[in-house]
């Protein structure tokens, strides 16, 4: 029998690797659901090439433009995440939550509803509401899986261990296109440098938010509070090739690594696939005799010090400390600020004192972390514009 499939942010660099997943292994799927905010053409090709029925497009203006084509085929759009209960009548196999942003948090708390299985690549979902969405998990008793390759590779290795065995979690990172710039250049940093990563194939935004290694911050939320483990016994190891993505060190003395390529195929078909899918490939000895391991320079990255803020509880500072740096990146993107005001400005904003009361409140609801998020937005605007 086929597996029930839905894909939410099918237009993004996840999506678009789950679809191309799905179209070479066809006979396995029936993708049931597809999402995207506007990118039109796109999404009409996913549904034509996977034969998808139901499309969510968040941009109406958009759509009706090219309203003809989806009538022809006879494709039903809806237009925003509340249609899921009418598109989706009965529990599906999984759900690709890839809707990037704080956008995909609605999405993915409705996914979990209607789901045997979800995977999350979104992380501003997991950093911002993980309370949230680990209590809907429970309620309808729906398997979680992390997508990042990072968390997909600790959720792996620590496959039926107990969790108080852990000493110590290293995430890798790759030091993005600026590892070996000198300090005097990164003022003068354009788009597309930033957009260059030397491994990885990704989407803009996390692009820029590896060069500046905001990822890194990011990610160790996203497995703090995934894994429930102090906060102190994750560290980062600036790693280049990319080809170790996660050390766990055990308190027998026992250490595991786990490697693959920089690929996100691998982490994606094994947790559509349970783990039960032939990959072939081979062993990278070059890079495994070459790990090249190091501690990040706090002085080019900055965004390392962020890490003192931290603490083992979920509040409402992810929230800004998101919220606030997807609006500078998107500001750099525009050309509004230069690259090292990213991290400037990020630290100047989440050390307001108007934001100090919210690094000790919890999340109730979506709607406060929306209302929360859309305050951020505008202060960091006009923060930006002084």
């Amino acid at each position: 029998m086929k597996k029930k499939i839905a894909i939410l942010g099918s237009t993004g660099s996840i999506g678009q690797t789950t679809c191309e997943i799905i179209k070479k292994n066809k006979k396995d799927f029936k993708v049931v659901l597809l999402s995207t905010n506007s990118n039109i053409n796109k999404i009409y090709k996913q549904a034509l090439l996977l034969d998808v029925k139901n499309l969510i497009i968040k941009n109406k203006l958009k759509y009706f433009k090219y309203q003809n084509k989806f009538q022809k085929r006879k494709i039903k759009v809806f237009f925003n995440d509340s249609d899921l209960n009418k598109i989706v009548k009965k529990k599906i196999d999984y759900t690709m939550c890839s809707v990037s942003g704080l956008a995909g948090l609605k999405s993915t708390l409705k996914a979990i509803e209607f789901s045997k299985a979800v995977g999350i690549a979104n992380k501003e979902s997991i950093v911002c509401a993980w309370n949230l969405i680990s209590k809907k998990l429970k309620k309808y008793n729906t398997k979680f899986i992390p997508i990042d390759s990072e968390h997909y590779s600790i959720w792996t290795l620590l496959q039926d261990t107990k969790i108080n065995s852990v000493n110590e979690i290293i995430i890798t990172a790759s030091g993005g296109p600026f590892l070996n710039t000198p300090m005097s250049q990164l003022s003068k940093i354009k788009l597309n440098q930033a957009l260059n990563h030397p491994v990885w194939s990704m989407g803009k935004k996390i692009s820029i938010d590896s060069s500046t290694m905001m990822n890194k911050i990011f990610e160790i939320i996203e497995a703090q509070k995934i894994f429930n483990l102090d906060v102190k016994k994750f560290k980062i190891l600036i790693h280049p090739k990319s080809y170790i993505h996660s050390i766990v060190k055990f308190n027998n003395g026992i250490i595991k690594i786990l490697a693959h390529d920089t690929d996100m195929r691998i982490p994606i078909i094994n947790s559509i696939y349970n783990n039960n899918k032939i990959i072939k490939t081979k062993i990278n000895l070059k890079n495994l005799n070459n790990l090249e391991l190091s501690r990040p320079d706090v002085i080019k990255f900055p965004s390392i010090k962020f890490l003192k803020y931290l603490n083992n509880k979920n509040s409402m500072f992810e929230t800004i400390l998101t919220t606030a740096n997807d609006q500078l990146v998107e500001f750099f993107m525009k050309n509004k600020i230069k690259y090292l005001d990213i991290i400037k400005y990020l630290n100047k904003i989440i050390n307001l004192s108007e934001f100090k009361p919210y690094f000790k409140k919890k999340p109730k609801d979506l709607n406060q972390i929306i209302k929360l998020s859309t305050y951020v937005k505008l202060k960091t605007k006009l923060i930006c514009e002084k």
